[in-house]
């Protein structure tokens, strides 16, 4: 796509924007209608808007594979360590009132780190499928 300049020019500013989006989907979960899962989406939306316009090389220097499979894990982990701190400190599995003295406090805290692992790893999840058939060969057509 280099020879189509308004696009690139476009890109480059509607992507800082739609990432900004991300955050406040992200943060504004709690309140509204939003949360980790439509984060993760539309930061991949980006990272795969930028791929089609820069080309996927470009994109996968921008956020190398490696990354994405450290992003899907990652995710998981601060899921999954949520639900571990709860019971160690005297709760259940994913038991938010226990995370803080307050348990107003606490039910923020917790939702707000499992709405962050969701986006993590939805974000990496789609960019790695995205990865995945983007870098595929092409077949030849059959005649």
């Amino acid at each position: 796509m280099k020879g189509y300049l308004v696009l690139r020019v476009i890109a480059k500013l509607v992507i800082p924007f739609a990432l900004l989006f991300a955050l406040y989907v992200q943060f504004h979960g709690d309140f509204g209608p939003g949360g980790g899962f439509q984060a993760g989406v539309i930061i991949a939306a980006g990272v795969i808007f930028y791929a089609l316009i820069f080309g996927l090389a470009n994109a996968r220097k921008l956020v190398p594979p490696r990354l994405v499979e450290i992003l899907v894990a990652l995710g998981v982990v601060i899921y999954g360590g949520v639900g571990v701190l709860g019971i160690l400190l005297g709760g259940n599995y994913l038991d938010y009132f226990v995370l803080s003295s307050d348990p107003v406090h606490g039910q923020e805290r917790g939702v707000f780190w499992v709405e962050a692992g969701v986006c993590v790893t939805v974000a990496g999840v789609m960019l790695a499928i995205f990865y995945a058939f983007a870098g595929r060969p092409r077949r030849p057509d059959p005649e």
